[in-house]
C-alpha cells in the first residue's frame, strides 16, 4: 500500500511562494509517475502538474507554466511543487498522486493520493 503525505502548504500573499513536498512510503517511490492536482470547493479536482518516474519529463497546467516547478528527489522518496509569483486563485487543496501507468492529465490515470495540503493566497 502506497501512502503519501504532503506539507508546506501555507498562507501568502499574492506574489508570494510556497514549496510543496510529498513524502511517499509503501512502494518503490522511483517507479512511479506522479502529480499534484489541486481542488477548490465546489470545483473538481484539477491537474496542476506531473513528472515520470526518472524526473525527466514534466508537464504543467497552462495556468502554472512559468510560475511553478515540480522536481523530486528519489532518494529521499519526495516529490515537491515550488510555486512561485502566486496568485490568489491558486488558493486550493493542493494532493500528491501517484500512478503506476504513465502520468496523464486525467485523475483517473492515478492509483494513490494524498490527504491534501492548503494553499491560501491573499489579495
Amino acid at each position: 500500500q502506497v501512502q503519501l503525505v504532503e506539507s508546506g502548504g501555507g498562507l501568502v500573499q499574492a506574489g508570494g511562494s510556497l514549496r510543496l513536498s510529498c513524502v511517499a512510503s509503501g512502494g518503490t517511490f522511483s517507479h512511479y509517475d506522479m502529480a499534484w492536482f489541486h481542488q477548490t470547493p465546489g470545483k473538481e479536482r484539477e491537474f496542476v502538474a506531473a513528472i515520470s518516474w526518472s524526473g525527466g519529463y514534466t508537464h504543467y497546467a497552462d495556468s502554472m507554466k512559468d510560475r511553478f516547478t515540480i522536481s523530486r528527489d528519489n532518494a529521499k522518496n519526495t516529490m515537491y511543487l515550488q510555486m512561485n509569483s502566486l496568485k490568489p486563485e491558486d488558493t486550493a487543496l493542493y494532493y500528491c498522486a501517484a500512478t503506476r501507468r504513465v502520468a496523464t492529465t486525467n485523475i483517473r490515470n492515478y492509483d494513490y493520493w494524498g490527504q491534501g495540503t492548503q494553499v491560501t493566497v491573499s489579495s
